[in-house]
């Protein structure tokens, strides 16, 4: 695992009370047998040297069964700040196990709360991966829509960017997803778009602010072309 030149976005977004607020942003780690807990101890590393109000992890944290992979779990769970959702490879090999060896980190999957941010709450959700009801996990689309809808200031974190209508109908100000990759090795960029609205960057659609994280690992194989890694620094600004 490479750790990329950190990236720094300034997001537009529809709330006052969101302006200033800095989220760290991983996706796709895709952490696996090969991955040296060295390679996670500097991501952790790094990330302690950045000033952000919360770190968003928008799933496929591991590629392998946790069991596999204990000590560099471990080394991950140092990070601070951390609010996270699964994606379909953490679903894949162990979500249960996966939250056990993660206990410092905060789990959003179908799961909402509020962060404070200079004085005020800011509403923070998250929903299961759309692969969920293949392992008899209910997304309680229902649930975070209303908590969404009835709060002012509000971030929703999933995996795949098709949830975006999600965020969209219940006037979230902002969504955070991963899962595409960028595509990974180009051109395959072209199939990820048969199948999902958004191929990573920052998308408007109404009163949403959307990013889609490219993520920090590789899948299949270990290699990116025009579609770098990424660790990203989002800070909130006026629109």
């Amino acid at each position: 695992m490479k750790l990329p030149r950190l990236e720094i976005k300034n997001l537009k977004v529809e709330s006052e009370n969101l302006y200033g607020l800095q989220i760290l942003h991983l996706s796709d780690l895709h952490i696996n047998k090969k991955t040296k807990v060295e390679d996670i101890n500097n991501l952790v590393s790094f990330c302690d040297k950045l000033k952000y109000d919360f770190l968003a992890l928008t799933g496929d944290i591991i590629d392998c069964k946790p069991n596999k992979i204990i000590p560099q779990l471990e080394a991950l769970n140092l990070l601070k700040g951390v609010f996270y959702v699964s994606g379909n490879h953490d679903l894949f090999y162990g979500i249960k196990k996966l939250k056990a060896l993660l206990s410092n980190f905060t789990f959003l999957d179908n799961k909402t709360t509020f962060i404070r941010y200079q004085n005020r709450d800011i509403a923070l959700a998250g929903i299961s991966d759309r692969f969920s009801k293949f392992f008899k996990i209910k997304r309680e689309e229902k649930k975070v829509f209303e908590f969404l809808k009835n709060n002012k200031d509000t971030i929703l974190l999933a995996h795949q960017p098709k949830d975006y209508s999600l965020a969209v109908n219940s006037n979230t100000k902002l969504f955070l997803c991963g899962h595409t990759h960028g595509g990974q090795v180009f051109p395959f960029h072209y199939f990820v778009k048969l199948f999902q609205p958004f191929l990573a960057g920052v998308f408007y659609k109404k009163d949403t602010c959307i990013y889609v994280n490219k993520g920090l690992g590789t899948w299949g194989i270990d290699f990116r072309y025009k579609a770098d890694s990424e660790i990203t620094l989002l800070k909130l600004i006026n629109n």
